[in-house]
């Protein structure tokens, strides 16, 4: 089947099977593997991008389902050689040991931040608690998102006439 998906902003195109899961398709297909596979069972998050601006576990996503919508995986969270204000604050906060979950924990956080700039620690454990680190307390992972909220610029406010 011939699919044709936006990722990271740009227009791919590429003959897969049905069958063919999200995952593999962007590590495979398209040669973008910051995004991991971790457990094939949306268990661990590692594999989490965006579909639409939502996060949802790539290994559970067919590639046909992203015919014709937005995926954004780790690779489109930055600008070159830029980090992001999360993967900023997983560098200043020590959030990440292995490295093997924190796309999916940036992915998750991310989008997270978009909808609550400024989360409670509460929050933020609820949002990552489909992530899974097997190398951390996840207390330094909190502290990196945290960093992240408070460094975040404000968002802009509309002035009524």
């Amino acid at each position: 089947m011939r699919i044709q998906v936006n990722v990271n902003g740009e227009p791919r195109e590429a003959d897969v099977e049905p069958r063919l899961l999200l995952v593999h398709f962007v590590r495979d297909t398209l040669g973008l593997t910051g995004t991991h596979w971790g457990c094939d069972t949306s268990n661990c998050g590692a594999c989490t991008v965006h579909l639409d601006g939502e996060p949802v576990k790539s290994c559970t996503v067919l590639a046909v389902r992203a015919n014709g919508h937005d995926v954004t995986t780790i690779e489109g969270v930055s600008s070159g050689a830029d980090l992001s204000l999360l993967q900023q604050g997983f560098r200043e906060e020590h959030g990440l040991q292995c490295g093997f979950c924190t796309p999916g924990m940036i992915m998750t956080a991310t989008a997270l931040l978009e909808r609550t700039p400024r989360p409670s620690e509460d929050e933020i454990r609820e949002a990552i608690s489909g992530n899974l680190c097997r190398c951390t307390g996840y207390q330094y992972i909190i502290k990196s998102i945290e960093w992240a909220a408070k460094h975040n610029a404000p968002t802009r406010v509309e002035v009524m006439p």
